[in-house]
């Protein structure tokens, strides 16, 4: 019984060496939560990679990364009636709001969350096919990002890891 305790202990240990986060959202309430796992799980001596895809592809554009959004509408976490999040100005509303909180907080901006990920090894993945049908060409990414992979890639990468799906 030691024993088998013992190898599920050194499977477990072997399986979170690695951590691979997969950001399919490009709203600022998912991008920063998914770079504070990472540069935490970082500074924590672990292997991270994150993979931009579908709508996460936006948190690393050029263009978009400074300026991300909270959305209000489906957002059953904001302290307000959903259907309030409809109102024309709401998602201004509500991104200001969360912009003035995480300045008080002293948080970094996402940009700059970005920069600390690179300094602290974290390897940032482009999902090539989103790239395709989003019609993003590669200069439009940060260049933070390491390189452009498919999902084949991004699951051979992930063998023996732990996986979060944001």
């Amino acid at each position: 019984m030691a024993q088998a305790t013992q190898l599920r202990t050194e499977e477990k240990a072997e399986q979170t060496e690695r951590m691979m986060i997969v950001l399919s959202k490009g709203t600022m309430d998912m991008v920063y939560p998914a770079l504070m796992i990472a540069t935490t799980a970082a500074t924590m001596g672990k292997e991270v990679h994150m993979f931009f895809t579908f709508w996460g592809l936006q948190a690393v554009n050029k263009k978009k990364v400074g300026s991300l959004k909270v959305a209000p509408v489906g957002n059953p976490g904001m302290p307000m009636p959903n259907i309030l999040g409809m109102i024309p100005g709401m998602t201004a509303m509500a991104t200001r709001m969360m912009n003035g909180k995480m300045k008080k907080q002293k948080m970094p901006s996402i940009p700059d969350m970005f920069k600390m990920a690179k300094d602290l090894g974290v390897k940032l993945h482009a999902c090539s096919t989103t790239m395709e049908v989003m019609g993003t060409p590669k200069e439009a990414l940060i260049d933070e990002i390491d390189d452009i992979i498919g999902a084949a890639t991004f699951i051979s990468l992930s063998e023996g890891g732990q996986i979060i799906f944001i």
